[in-house]
């Protein structure tokens, strides 16, 4: 998934457990660890926001985007659509 999750790195940086920020943000730590290990399909505003405020961060110090690597030999997306609406 191209959106990586750096929540460890900032519990880390402040020396907190995950439980302990957790029950700081009001989310329960099997949820936190779903964000926190990338497996979460969706995050709620209000989550990130309270996740900030916990942790004293910007959105982008817990989430930032990589672009996935495509199979050698594989074209771009973006080729892929340019030629399907050339044929269209």
């Amino acid at each position: 998934m191209p959106i990586v999750v750096d929540i460890d790195v900032m519990l880390a940086r402040r020396k907190m457990s995950v439980g302990e920020l957790a029950g700081r943000v009001g989310i329960t730590p099997a949820n936190l660890a779903v964000l926190k290990n990338g497996r979460a399909k969706a995050v709620r505003f209000a989550t990130l926001a309270a996740l900030c405020e916990v942790l004293e961060c910007q959105p982008g110090d817990l989430l930032r985007w990589e672009a996935e690597e495509a199979p050698e030999g594989d074209e771009p997306l973006e080729a892929e659509g340019a030629a399907a609406a050339a044929d269209g």
